[in-house]
């Protein structure tokens, strides 16, 4: 396909990670395209700004696409650059992914201080998160501990530990790696045992929908081992109509043409967090993601979901 695009603009939001991400993007573009100029267009997004109040209750994560959205829109940029994680399961009309990167490490990290792990943390420790998920995880394991909301970018919520507001955080391991902060990780809370956000760890890149200059220029970025897998997982969150309000996680791996996709829907007030699982061919995602789907609801999921 012949190519008629010179310069590429990226929308992305201003924090640490998103601009760290935002740049791997430029990087990665401008050594497949050599002479391919691709400037950023930072913005500040409502996800960014309305920090006083829980995620899930101001509008869910689309709150940090809106305004980046409105850029491709209006023409201010020609892709935007996303945590895959806060990519809904449903895109708004006129809109398209154009490339998923490798996946980074997608598992949540523990950071404290004073304390190795999850259970070494003492009864009644303060723990900081605003992930839905995580709360409900955290009180399914430790019961006792005090939960505590906590949003901001990275480096917030570690200026907000490190002044003694929390004696542990939960943050994802491929964010602090970015930052080059993978050594403030006490513990990996690794899947299965501790299921991930929808998507967490790999990178999205989003276009308008028809824009076949830009998808063309998009393709060598894009990793289709990673797409199949998060494909998975989105797969099962659409199903389960599910956005930031409630508590689901899921993490697909795939290995000799096989996939394995676990799921859970958890209950961040009580603790309960209810599991399913599935095996199959890894071209099956939609299959797969059905199936973990009825598990999960046969064990009444719905009603954790408000259906």
């Amino acid at each position: 396909m012949t190519v008629d695009r010179t310069e590429l603009r990226i929308a992305t939001r201003k924090s640490a990670l998103a601009l760290w991400q935002a740049e791997h993007v430029a990087a990665r573009l401008r050594a497949a395209h050599p002479g391919l100029a691709v400037v950023l267009v930072p913005m500040s997004t409502r996800g960014d700004e309305l920090l006083d109040r829980p995620l899930a209750q101001v509008g869910g994560k689309g709150l940090f696409l809106k305004e980046l959205e409105h850029a491709l829109l209006e023409d201010r940029a020609d892709l935007a650059v996303h945590s895959l994680k806060d990519v809904p399961a449903r895109l708004e009309p006129g809109f398209a992914l154009g490339a998923i990167l490798a996946r980074a490490d997608a598992a949540d990290a523990l950071v404290s201080n004073r304390h190795d792990s999850l259970d070494a943390l003492p009864h009644g420790a303060r723990v900081g998160s605003s992930s839905l998920r995580r709360q409900a995880l955290l009180r399914a394991r430790r019961p006792d501990l005090v939960l505590l909301d906590l949003r901001g970018n990275v480096n917030t919520r570690l200026a907000r530990l490190d002044a003694g507001e929390h004696d542990a955080i939960v943050l994802a391991c491929a964010g602090l790696q970015r930052l080059g902060l993978g050594g403030r990780i006490r513990e990996r809370l690794t899947p299965p045992d501790w299921l991930p956000g929808v998507g967490q760890g790999a990178i999205a890149i989003e276009l308008r929908e028809g824009d076949d200059a830009t998808a063309a220029l998009l393709a060598p970025l894009h990793d289709a081992d990673t797409a199949l897998c998060c494909g998975a997982e989105r797969a099962l969150n659409r199903i389960l109509a599910g956005d930031c309000t409630v508590p689901i996680g899921a993490y697909a791996q795939r290995a000799d043409g096989r996939m394995r996709l676990h799921g859970m829907v958890g209950d961040a007030a009580g603790g309960r967090v209810l599991r399913g699982h599935a095996e199959g061919a890894a071209d099956a995602a939609e299959a797969l993601a059905a199936e973990v789907a009825e598990q999960l609801l046969a064990q009444g999921a719905g009603r954790l979901l408000g259906h």
